[in-house]
């Protein structure tokens, strides 16, 4: 799941499109399956959202939750391609970016009635 803060007005004019281009990117460095987009947007009053000196209104963090397995490498490659992609075709600098990314046990995961570890049926690897 990815959860993406962001001023109101500059985040709701181009959620769908950052949302293409975030699943793009899960697809081509993950292997995510075209079926398995999962974003969650939060879009807040500029007077809700504090962030650091020197970002614009344009200031998007981008938290990725995901199931631990993933090489550094791999979430290192992911994070660069969000950012080279972004700032590509939104326009909105890396200094405007803010990435984190959240892992957890598979056991911590829940969904469609089981546990991850439980699930037996995923169609991407989680150890890439």
């Amino acid at each position: 799941m990815i959860v993406i803060y962001g001023i109101d007005t500059h985040l709701n004019p181009i959620k769908g499109q950052l949302s293409d281009v975030i699943h793009a990117c899960m697809q081509s460095v993950l292997g995510m399956p075209e079926d398995k987009r999962a974003h969650r947007f939060v879009p807040l009053a500029k007077q809700n959202f504090y962030y650091p000196d020197g970002r614009s209104d344009a200031y998007t963090v981008i938290e990725i939750n995901m199931m631990k397995g993933r090489k550094p490498e791999t979430q290192k490659a992911l994070i660069k391609a969000l950012f080279a992609d972004i700032s590509a075709h939104l326009a909105i600098a890396p200094v405007d970016i803010e990435i984190t990314i959240k892992e957890q046990e598979a056991y911590q995961w829940g969904f469609r009635g089981m546990t991850g570890d439980e699930a037996s049926d995923l169609n991407y690897k989680l150890t890439i």
